[in-house]
């Protein structure tokens, strides 16, 4: 199967689902993404490959989900309110 990321290797699930299980309940690992989980299979795609990573990321995961805003969009149009107010 091959990856829907244009820059990504075709191995790209295989390659990140090692790398995971390298990990996997030994050290922490910390993951960022601007698409959601749901998307990740058809990113990468592998389905099976992301599934087995999934289940080992969200074991003992902490998810931390932030709104569909950015953060720095936000400040930055506060700091403009601000700055027409005063």
């Amino acid at each position: 199967m091959t990856s829907a990321c244009a820059s990504c290797p075709p191995t790209a699930a295989e390659d990140l689902l090692e790398l995971i299980m390298r990990r996997y309940e030994k050290a922490s690992t910390l993951i960022t993404s601007n698409r959601p989980v749901e998307d990740w299979g058809k990113l990468l795609g592998d389905n099976a490959a992301v599934a087995a990573m999934l289940d080992r990321l969200l074991h003992h995961a902490h998810v931390v989900q932030f709104g569909p805003r950015s953060w720095r969009t936000k400040g930055a149009m506060e700091l403009r309110s601000a700055e027409s107010a005063g």
